[in-house]
Formats: C-alpha cells, sequence, structure tokens
C-alpha cells in the first residue's frame, strides 16, 4: 500500500519566487498543498492543519493481518485507492524534480496491496471516516491475480520518489529505488489488468487503457532513475503507444512521450526521437486550431473532455502540466516544433495555454468563480466530499449522514485547497453536494497543479 508521509511540509516555504511573481500564484501554492492534510488517514498529529479532521482507518488491514493504517483518501469518500493514488505521488515528485522542491513516499508491502475500503458499501454510505463502519476490505494483486497498471504505475511513484530522496537521504532513496525495480519485475513478469482481477473496482477505477501504457510508464521512471539500459531495451520492444490526447491516472501514454522526449531533447539521445514526435503529436492535438487539434474547449476557453466529463479538471490539470514541462525542455534546447502546418509552435505558445488553463481554475472565468476551495471571494461551499460536509460532533453513521449530502447548505467544514471536478461544457457550475461529477475534489486533481503553481509562483522561467 503506498503512503505519503511526508506530503510536501516545506514546498512553498522552499519556493523561492521571482519577484514579478503574481501573489495568487504563491497563495494558491501552498493552499493547493495544504488540501493533502485534509486527506490523511491514519493517526494524525496533534498539530493537524484541520481541526475538524482526528485519525481514522486505525485497523486498515488487519482484515488480511497487514498494517495498512495511514495514507491518503482519494477523494470525497473514505476509501484508499492505490491506483489513482500513487498517480498522486508520481506526479508530485515529477513537480518536485522539475521545480525543485523536496517531498517523499513510504512504501509498506508485503503483496502489492491497492486499495482499503469496500467501494460499493462505502458509496451507499454518508459518513466521516473517523466514524466509518462500513467493511474495510482490503484488495491485493499477486501471480495468479495480476495488475500490471497498478504495480508499474507503483514503481513509477517509487522511482521518481527515489530521485527527490536522493540528496536528502540516500539510504531511504535506494530502499524506494529497490523496491521500485521489485515492484516493476512484478509488473513485467505477471501481465494481466488489475480490474480484471479484482471485479468490484469496477466501475469506480476500471483500467480502461489497459496496462501497455503504465508499462512504458514505469519503466520510463525507472530509467530515468538508474540509467539502466534493460529499461530502454524493454521500452523499446512495447514498440509505438497510442496516439493519444489525454493523460490521467487511468492513461499514461502522453506522460511517457514527455519523460522520454527529455532524453531526446535535453541529452541529446536520438535514440529516442521517436517519443519526442509523439509528444509533440499530443501537444497538436491539444492546442487550438491546429490541423490535428482534437480537444474541445468551453466557451470560456477551459479544456473539456466531452468522453470522460467526470471531474473534468483532473484532465486539466495533468495535461497542462505536460505542456509547461515540455516547454521547459524546449526553452532549455531553443527546440520549435510545427503541427503539419506553417505555424512554429514556441514554447511560449504551451506556456500561454497552460497560464489560461490555471486562470481559469483560480478564477479567471465567466463565472468569476475559483474551483479550488477556499481560494479567492467566490469558491465552492457545497463539495461532495464527507468529512467537510458532516460536523465533527454529534457521531452520525451511514444512513443518518445522508441528511447531510442533500442539505442545500454550506460545508460546515473548509477542506482548503480542494479542487473540484469544475464547471460543465457550458462553463457552468451548480455547487451541489450530490452532483459529484463536478463538485467532488481529488488529489490526482491537486498533484499536478502543484508543479503548475510552483512553475508559475516561481515567475514562470524554465
Amino acid at each position: 500500500m503506498t503512503s505519503l508521509f511526508f506530503l510536501v511540509f516545506l514546498f512553498s516555504s522552499l519556493l523561492t519566487p521571482n519577484v514579478d511573481a503574481s501573489p495568487i500564484y504563491i497563495e494558491a501554492l501552498s493552499k493547493s498543498l495544504l488540501f493533502f492534510h485534509g486527506q490523511r488517514s491514519g493517526p494524525l498529529p496533534t498539530d493537524q492543519q484541520f481541526s475538524w479532521r482526528a485519525s481514522s482507518g486505525l485497523s486498515d488491514g488487519s482484515s488480511a493481518n497487514v498494517d495498512l493504517v495511514g495514507g491518503y483518501y482519494t477523494e470525497g469518500d473514505n476509501v484508499k485507492h492505490n491506483f489513482p493514488m500513487a498517480f498522486t505521488t508520481t506526479m508530485l515528485s515529477w513537480s518536485t524534480l522539475e521545480y525543485g522542491e523536496q517531498m517523499g513516499l513510504e512504501l509498506q508491502n508485503a503483496r502489492l496491496y491497492v486499495g482499503v475500503g469496500d467501494p460499493n458499501a462505502d458509496h451507499k454510505c454518508w459518513e466521516r471516516p473517523e466514524d466509518m463502519d462500513t467493511p474495510r476490505t482490503v484488495y491485493s494483486v499477486s501471480p495468479s491475480n495480476p495488475g500490471s497498471d497498478v504495480a508499474a504505475e507503483t514503481a513509477a511513484a517509487l522511482a521518481a520518489a527515489s530521485m527527490v530522496f536522493r540528496e536528502v537521504d540516500s539510504q531511504y532513496s535506494l530502499l524506494l529505488l529497490a523496491t521500485a525495480k521489485n515492484v516493476m519485475q512484478f509488473a513485467i513478469q505477471y501481465r494481466g489488468s488489475y480490474s480484471d482481477s479484482i471485479s468490484s473496482v469496477c466501475p469506480f477505477y476500471c483500467s480502461y487503457s489497459g496496462y501497455k501504457d503504465e508499462l512504458m510508464w514505469g519503466a520510463a521512471w525507472l530509467l530515468k532513475a538508474t540509467d539502466d539500459s534493460n529499461y530502454k531495451n524493454f521500452i523499446q520492444s512495447l514498440g509505438g503507444g497510442d496516439q493519444t490526447d489525454i493523460f490521467n491516472w487511468d492513461n499514461k501514454y502522453a506522460g511517457a512521450y514527455v519523460l522520454l522526449s527529455q532524453l531526446a531533447l535535453v541529452n541529446s539521445d536520438n535514440t529516442f526521437d521517436q517519443y519526442k514526435l509523439e509528444a509533440e503529436s499530443f501537444i497538436c492535438k491539444i492546442l487550438p486550431n491546429t490541423p490535428s487539434s482534437s480537444t474541445s474547449y468551453t466557451p470560456g476557453g477551459l479544456m473539456y473532455n466531452y468522453n470522460l466529463p467526470q471531474s473534468n479538471l483532473q484532465h486539466v490539470t495533468a495535461i497542462t502540466f505536460l505542456l509547461t514541462t515540455y516547454a521547459k525542455y524546449m526553452k532549455a534546447t531553443q527546440h520549435t516544433f510545427n503541427c503539419g502546418n506553417s505555424v512554429n509552435i514556441v514554447p511560449d505558445n504551451l506556456i500561454s495555454l497552460s497560464k489560461q488553463q490555471v486562470d481559469y481554475i483560480l478564477g479567471e472565468n465567466q463565472a468569476k468563480m475559483s474551483y479550488m476551495v477556499g481560494f479567492g471571494s467566490s469558491f465552492p461551499m457545497r463539495i461532495h466530499h464527507r468529512g467537510s460536509s458532516i460536523p465533527s460532533q454529534p457521531h452520525f453513521n451511514c444512513a443518518d449522514g445522508l441528511q447531510f449530502l442533500y442539505s442545500p447548505n454550506p460545508n460546515p467544514n473548509i477542506l482548503t485547497g480542494a479542487i473540484v471536478g469544475g464547471p460543465d461544457k457550458n462553463d457552468e457550475s451548480p455547487d451541489k453536494r450530490d452532483d459529484y461529477i463536478h463538485s467532488e475534489p481529488t488529489t490526482y486533481i491537486n498533484a499536478p497543479f502543484v508543479g503548475l503553481l510552483a512553475y508559475f509562483a516561481s515567475g514562470g522561467s524554465a
């Protein structure tokens, strides 16, 4: 079970803002990190940032005789989903590696535990994590029940975190890297999708894109962490990937292309030119007004995925992170490209679009609504989040808590820094708690946004 026990406490304090940077990005960065405190499971310290949160899930793993206490609740429910949470960890670590800050990861691994909590039972209840009485079912993958997707994503998270810790705690870094190698070997040797092995994760966290993208992603991170040519050979053996216009916790191709393109651009290794071209093909699908553009935008200019509208901002923050990061590589090498027309794409084209998306999320939109809780003068007040929506006292059980799910009143507890799913295709957001598609915050929306905010808080320089 992957658990983040060092969630960038010093990230914002270590950041050195550019004197010309707008203070809004510095404030938003601090709050985006604060959100993770509200998602913690297990025993909480006395200086816990949110006074309405307390220790929870203190017997997690006991049903399988393992200690899975701790970690983070992935969304607004009380389930710890390791697949999207590992992606969260990878993106936080990538943010650190690109933008210079420190964060960490801790893995407790007997078998590869991929989740705690019964999503079906949990979704029928509305109760605080401190009060939950739903089954804390433990799910795992094994050689007989493989999960190459979740295993390779976990390997990516461990490998990325090992680089974050390399200069901070070398022994811990080596432990993370050794575990990453073992988990990746499991992913390669025992092929299969975890949603085929654990049917109950569907429809909540099915792996719809298969597992080849995670194998490429995990191997790319291990290649970056080790420079071991075996991972290079393995990546090449996978062949080409999808021509994609998406990047999220389930589909990693675009992320792998951008990560590998650094080797082609910055390291001048032409054996990785294929991935540079794949990354640029992806970007051409994202940019508006290119011959291959396949990305829709709302009237107000927000990227919008009609095929996957749930928590649309998860796509926006993840894709925008890739744009900004690729622009950084381009600037470092004075690289440009075109999208099949006469228009030359320069780094500022990507940075400009990224900034537009970030600013939209922070309130520069038609509704003048910030989609980060606690930021700006107008933000979501009725987010789909159990702990935020239910009063801390007294105890409310599974059924009693449903009154707060459907209440029109604002949440009594403010989950500062949480970014919700975002507006619909018409830039409208009803701010209704039971509208989870638009009102639920997730760790994997916030994680890429941390890197974006760090970039713009430091003046947006490469």
